[in-house]
């Protein structure tokens, strides 16, 4: 009867899709492509994303999720629709999925409300909600039933989620909207201002993965990049270091760090014990920006490491509570 049960890790970069008994069978990024004058979507996921950046003024490419919330209700329940249709095929037909879809710790009541009529709207024939925290510890493998403190940092696209866990739930939590957008966000202003160079968020983000560092001076690599000379309007080309990334995303990551303090700052004394046996666990895409598990267990004195699968830890979570719930 619920052999369609889905856990759904709802991203503001991208969409995890955890089927039961199969495990995480879709991941593609969270963006449409929509027909400006008839509204239709002409492209979901990988084909879309390829649009951003390169479409006329009949075509918008666009990513109906930002920092962690649904910022355009209509295209995130057809992206929704699209996504689990592809997951179910035929069978959507014959019987509706149970879903678990995971948010951020510090959603509102109205966001929450929001993602579950969207969910409900593409398919899903009932909804529950797990916060994010609590979905990546159950994907890293922690045992959140145990008296026992397990720190949980997860970095995703739109949001930064800490969480300090205990007998199955958050005993103290934070989410601020700080992640890996905005540092590629960090990295074209600076290319901006430094080179006078105009890139997209698709060479930002590439620009991040091949050179960004949390550690300076730790690696050395360079990378050419390729943009728009504002001063002459014509295609131009710039050396980056890691060294200027990591100048570049310093702010951003500041902000993650004072949100992490803060956190350890209000950590029951017999859970911080806890944290300093077992460590920070880093889950999420931005998680892997290099360096960053280093910087944080220099700067928080608490080991930091990254999960096994730091991507999927969240749509797996979010699986296996889907799989534990009883009813319909």
């Amino acid at each position: 009867m619920f052999g369609h049960d889905m856990g759904i890790d709802l991203g503001t970069a991208s969409v995890l899709v955890y089927l039961r008994g199969r495990g995480i069978v879709l991941q593609e990024p969270s963006v449409v492509a929509i027909d400006t004058r008839t509204k239709a979507v002409m492209e979901v996921g990988t084909a879309a994303r390829q649009m951003l950046g390169r479409t006329h003024g009949g075509i918008i490419a666009l990513r109906p999720l930002k920092e962690g919330a649904i910022s355009d209700y209509d295209i995130t329940e057809r992206m929704l629709s699209y996504f689990i249709k592809k997951v179910m095929g035929k069978s959507i037909f014959q019987i509706k999925p149970r879903v678990a879809i995971c948010v951020p710790s510090g959603v509102t009541e109205v966001e929450r409300r929001a993602v579950e009529d969207a969910a409900k709207q593409a398919g899903a024939r009932t909804v529950h909600l797990i916060e994010e925290p609590i979905a990546a510890a159950i994907g890293a493998g922690i045992d959140i039933s145990q008296a026992r403190g397990s720190m949980v940092l997860d970095i995703g696209g739109g949001t930064t989620d800490i969480a300090v866990i205990s007998l199955g739930g958050c005993v103290v939590s934070a989410s601020v909207k700080v992640a890996g957008d905005n540092l590629d966000e960090a990295i074209a202003r600076y290319i901006r201002k430094r080179w006078n160079l105009l890139i997209g968020e698709r060479t930002a983000e590439n620009i991040k993965i091949t050179v960004g560092t949390a550690s300076p001076s730790s690696t050395f690599d360079t990378m050419e990049v390729r943009g728009r000379s504002l001063a002459t309007g014509l295609p131009a080309n710039v050396s980056v270091t890691s060294d200027d990334i990591y100048d570049a995303i310093s702010e951003p990551l500041e902000e993650i760090m004072r949100a992490v303090h803060g956190v350890l700052e209000e950590t029951p004394p017999e859970l911080m014990a806890d944290i300093s046996d077992r460590g920070i666990v880093m889950t999420g895409g931005s998680s892997l920006l290099h360096g960053l598990d280093t910087m944080i267990a220099d700067r928080m004195r608490v080991n930091a490491f990254i999960a096994d699968d730091p991507v999927g830890c969240v749509a797996f979570g979010t699986g296996k509570y889907v799989e534990q719930l009883t009813g319909t």
